[in-house]
This record gives structure tokens, C-alpha cells and sequence, in this order.
């Protein structure tokens, strides 16, 4: 049985931007960036108007893995991924075309 998978949608037409996600227990701002000469998006993460971390978007590398600190960082993996075994980075042509941010419940 396949399961719908939980994502974070991003709208390329408004880049650079920042919104607001609900995340377990807290409220989160992403903000996401464009760097057209090396077709590179980072993602910042804010926790109460302060930020916390910037990291590029890796096609199937976990986002804020390794800064992680528990409290401070949502406890849930995000990962950029693929519908398709074809994709192998993300780009501006696939970016929540075909590659997806998807959300899986570390839990608690």
C-alpha cells in the first residue's frame, strides 16, 4: 500500500523568500535562496525571528543533520528527494517538480 508523503512546498517564482512552517512543537521560518551560476539553492532556518543555520539543498542529504542540536532544531527529517530513482541533484528545472523537500517523523 503506498502512503502520501508529507512535503514542504516551495514556489520558485517568489525566490528568495522567507514563510512560516508548523513543525512538531514549534513554528519554524525557511528561507530559501537561489544561486543562478551554480544552479545551488540554501535553505535558512529561523527559530523565533533568529536564525539558526543556512545550508545548501543536497539532493538526498538530510537538512540541519549536522549542526542538529535537540530543542532547537525540528525533530523530523527533511529530506530533498526524488520521485524517480533518475535524479541525482537538485536543480532549478526539477526543484518541486520531480525533487521534493519530504518530510519523515523522527518522533519525539
Amino acid at each position: 500500500m503506498a502512503t502520501q508523503k508529507d512535503r514542504i512546498l516551495i514556489e520558485k517564482q517568489n525566490i528568495p523568500y522567507r514563510f512560516t512552517v508548523a513543525l512538531p512543537r514549534n513554528l519554524y521560518e525557511l528561507e530559501i535562496r537561489y544561486n543562478e551560476t551554480v544552479d545551488l539553492f540554501t535553505i535558512g532556518l529561523y527559530k523565533s525571528g533568529k536564525l539558526i543555520c543556512i545550508e545548501p539543498i543536497i539532493y538526498g542529504a538530510q537538512l540541519f543533520k549536522y549542526l542538529y542540536k535537540p530543542g532547537i532544531f525540528p525533530s523530523l527529517c527533511i529530506i530533498p528527494k526524488g520521485n524517480t530513482d533518475t535524479e541525482k541533484r537538485v536543480t532549478w528545472d526539477n526543484f518541486n517538480e520531480t525533487v521534493f523537500l519530504e518530510i519523515e517523523n523522527m518522533g519525539d
